[in-house]
């Protein structure tokens, strides 16, 4: 018993709450201090003889889109009061790469034709918190990258991301997307790796989704179950994150989480009564805040042995009705690698 007391002890005295760091919305390099800028840049901007292919334009108070000269492959315009995205701006800008429109007052409406959907290629577009409703439409084939946090969308049309093939990474958490409103969005998307609904509507996992994705991200929307067979439909996903969401324990078909290639798991703050049933290859499962009342090693691991164990290195079960008088005698033999339990 000195293993599992050993580790018990771990847990209870490790009470953080935070379980991982969430990545950041947006990276964007600062221009160079104090560096003269070419005489071709906009007025308004910087474009740094050291980089001469970026034009910074972030956090000058801005009404509009400048002019973007010609060699521009990277332009900053994050951090203004930008309303509009007139026609003719990007005239000059048919190399751009990057486009970070980040922190501004654009709505769908305002988005001129011959704009956005000339950029052909564009890799990288960082829209978060403006004022869609709607994404851009006729975006680059040409994009690994697309952000649309914390604007006000509310229809996704199924051929949004159409012949997107180089696509790895969708946020659009922070929105108003419900399960109907993205039915057919992802489905042609065969190289993403993040897609990020969370703080939605969604009263289901989004269907149709590519399986050569790593991460899904659904916290803080109303999903009440998962549809049977879904995780193994994706064969390379490893980190699943459906808290603060409805689930119950009917709503979690037997087996539906015990999938060889998932090493994280995050089920806190829903309605689950008991521990689903896992792959003994799960790494950190995060069941905090629900209403277990019993712990079900079989869940964890079928049976123990030297060479049967779960390699679970984290367990949350704090905020439930059990304590950790409630392991069964044999859970030093399946925990063996457990480096924090932590409980109330």
């Amino acid at each position: 018993m000195f293993a599992l007391g050993f580790f018990l002890l771990t847990g209870l005295v490790c009470q953080s709450l935070g379980q991982y760091d969430y990545y950041d919305q947006y990276y964007v390099p600062s221009a160079p201090l104090e560096e003269p800028s070419s005489p071709h840049c906009s007025q308004e901007c910087e474009c740094p003889f050291s980089f001469p292919t970026a034009m910074y334009c972030n956090g000058r108070d801005l009404k509009f889109i400048p002019i973007v000269p010609s060699g521009i492959k990277y332009l900053y315009l994050q951090d203004n009061h930008i309303e509009e995205i007139k026609a003719g701006v990007f005239d000059n800008a048919t190399d751009l790469r990057w486009l970070i429109l980040d922190n501004n007052n654009i709505t769908s409406d305002k988005i001129n034709g011959g704009t956005i959907d000339k950029l052909k290629k564009l890799e990288k577009l960082h829209f978060s918190n403006n004022r869609l409703t709607k994404p851009p439409s006729s975006l680059s084939k040409s994009l690994d990258e697309l952000k649309l946090i914390g604007n006000q969308l509310s229809s996704f049309p199924a051929n949004t991301l159409s012949g997107m093939e180089n696509l790895t990474t969708l946020h659009l958490s922070k929105n108003k997307l419900t399960t109907e409103s993205i039915t057919g969005a992802f489905k042609s998307l065969k190289s993403l790796v993040l897609l990020d609904v969370s703080e939605n509507k969604l009263k289901k996992l989004p269907s149709g989704v590519p399986p050569s994705l790593l991460m899904l991200y659904a916290d803080h929307n109303d999903i009440d179950g998962i549809p049977n067979g879904y995780l193994a439909k994706l064969p390379a996903l490893q980190y699943l994150r459906v808290s603060h969401n409805k689930l119950v324990d009917s709503g979690i078909p037997a087996g539906v989480f015990n999938v060889s290639s998932l090493l994280e798991l995050d089920l806190s703050f829903n309605k689950l009564k008991s521990i689903p049933e896992i792959s003994e290859s799960l790494e950190h499962l995060y069941l905090q805040v629900n209403e277990i009342n019993k712990f079900d090693l079989a869940n964890i691991c079928k049976f123990s042995s030297p060479v049967n164990y779960s390699r679970l290195r984290t367990l949350r079960l704090d905020g439930n009705n059990i304590t950790h008088r409630s392991l069964p005698d044999d859970t030093a033999n399946c925990l063996r690698q457990a480096s924090e339990i932590i409980f109330d």
